[in-house]
């Protein structure tokens, strides 16, 4: 973890901006983490119970479903931050630093304009969900609680993506990471 705060504070991220940043997609980081441990539990005890003929709790994989669904989106601010992302260098790693740096800036407002539209459609999909009142077959848990923190998690991203880009695009907005 220090080496990612090291990495994230390394790539410009000194400023209280970017500081504030990496705490808040840790912490969206440990809550996806924390959610998914749990259902791991769950279903591990569910299992054990039905090993031991007691019998498991009624759901449990739609539980694992649902989580796993929910959480996935909250990993993906702190990989943005961090740049955990693969990245191809083969063919500009000739070019001098600072077009290197132009060209991250670019795919980096490539993920920022990728995360909103996902967002976006997270989102249409959230109040769908929600208005047509669909739920889980065996909980009866509303689907719409999903898309919570999918669009939070895609809104980070793309926010951090964008942050990110702007000092490498422009030196006009290196003021963002120095603070």
């Amino acid at each position: 973890m220090a080496g990612s705060l090291h990495s994230a504070l390394g790539q410009g991220g000194r400023s209280p901006l970017f500081r504030g940043l990496h705490a808040l997609c840790t912490v969206s980081a440990g809550l996806g983490g924390v959610a998914i441990f749990g259902a791991a539990l769950f279903v591990t005890l569910s299992v054990i119970l039905r090993t031991l003929g007691i019998g498991g709790f009624r759901g449990d994989f739609e539980l694992v479903e649902l989580v796993c669904a929910a959480c996935a989106s909250l990993f993906l601010p702190l990989c943005q931050l961090t740049q955990g992302h693969v990245m191809v260098d083969l063919f500009t790693s000739w070019l001098p630093a600072r077009a290197q740096r132009r060209i991250d800036g670019l795919w980096m407002a490539v993920f920022a304009l990728g995360w909103g539209l996902i967002c976006w459609r997270l989102s249409h999909g959230l109040f769908e969900m929600a208005d047509y009142g669909d739920r889980t077959m065996l909980l009866k848990a509303p689907l719409w609680w999903v898309y919570v923190p999918a669009v939070f998690g895609t809104a980070l991203a793309a926010l951090v993506a964008l942050l990110m880009a702007l000092p490498r695009l422009s030196s006009a907005f290196r003021v963002l990471e120095s603070g």
